[in-house]
């Protein structure tokens, strides 16, 4: 009986000190949380819109593969419909059969040095599919895309390939010089492998969908999320950290970037992000004051930056990250 009494005694001291070791140490993480996975996921993905900006800014002023006409006065696609396109060499050899490439010449544009390549195929080129054509598709493949940031040296490279579908019709000459209300393209990619500065590496499957609409001279872009995973929808992006924790970000409010302000520069939108290791989520809001405050911006200014905040049994922690 002593022994039995003995045994129970010793089995509720070990569990007790379990609970508190496990506690302690989920205490600790929520204490230790630094927001890397959210920092991750805003950087691969506004590099990412960015790069799919290059593409919709050079395929819409290339004739054989947009269709029909294009700018009169450039018709090559090497400056692109709105003409700034900076650090790219545009390869069109392959433009007869539907295949161009992007080549970044290392050059520093908008605080960026890019290299690395991207190839842009049209599917069923052959068969007369053209990028102006609703829902035709276009295979974007990175190689060894980079972009290193020069304000502190942060850098993602993609590798992978990512499929843009333009569901509308359409492309940004009609939307720009012609007067068309809106494009509407999906943006779809498994297991994109994302390197950062450290040399870990994250596996990014990215499922959006973007509205692009111009006034003013300015484009304007609405991002939602329309991957799902594990019973979640709205998602942009899942897959796994660099440091090989399962994630997703769920999109609760549409994140919206201009030219103005750059695609690295959302001037509005929220997401949330879970890390399987955590017990919390990061809640991310984009388009802040240095204090944390959603703000509105005019035609000719942009927001600070985004914040992430994260909550444990009532306590909330938050970090605010300037765009850089």
């Amino acid at each position: 009986m002593k022994t039995t009494k003995l045994f129970l005694s010793l089995s509720v001291i070990t569990l007790a000190a379990g609970l508190m070791f496990t506690s302690c140490k989920k205490r600790q993480a929520f204490k230790d949380e630094d927001g890397q996975a959210s920092a991750d996921n805003s950087a691969a993905n506004s590099e990412n819109d960015a790069a799919i900006s290059d593409v919709n800014d050079v395929i819409s002023n290339t004739p054989l593969m947009k269709g029909k006409s294009s700018d009169p006065n450039n018709t090559n696609g090497t400056n692109g419909i709105l003409g700034n396109i900076c650090g790219l060499a545009v390869d069109t050899n392959g433009a007869y059969m539907g295949t161009i490439m992007l080549n970044y010449q290392g050059i520093v544009c908008n605080n960026r040095k890019r290299e690395g390549s991207i190839k842009l195929t049209i599917q069923d080129y052959a068969s007369g599919k053209r990028w102006k054509q609703a829902n035709t598709i276009l295979q974007v493949d990175y190689i060894n895309y980079k972009v290193t940031r020069s304000s502190d040296g942060k850098s993602v490279k993609l590798n992978g390939t990512q499929y843009v579908t333009n569901i509308s019709g359409g492309t940004w000459f009609e939307l720009i010089f012609l007067g068309q209300a809106d494009l509407v393209h999906s943006v779809t990619g498994t297991n994109l492998k994302v390197t950062f500065d450290d040399d870990k590496t994250a596996t990014y499957n990215i499922h959006r969908k973007f509205t692009y609409t111009w006034a003013n001279t300015v484009l304007t872009a609405k991002g939602e999320g329309i991957g799902s995973s594990n019973s979640l929808s709205n998602l942009e992006n899942y897959g796994t950290t660099r440091d090989g924790d399962s994630f997703t970000s769920q999109v609760k409010t549409p994140i919206i970037w201009n030219t103005t302000c750059g695609a690295w520069a959302p001037i509005q939108g929220n997401v949330e992000i879970k890390v399987d290791s955590k017990e919390f989520a990061l809640n991310v809001t984009f388009g802040v004051d240095g204090s944390g405050n959603p703000v509105n911006v005019g035609a000719n200014a942009c927001p600070y930056g985004w914040k992430v905040e994260w909550t444990r049994k009532n306590k909330t922690k938050k970090k605010i990250i300037g765009y850089k």
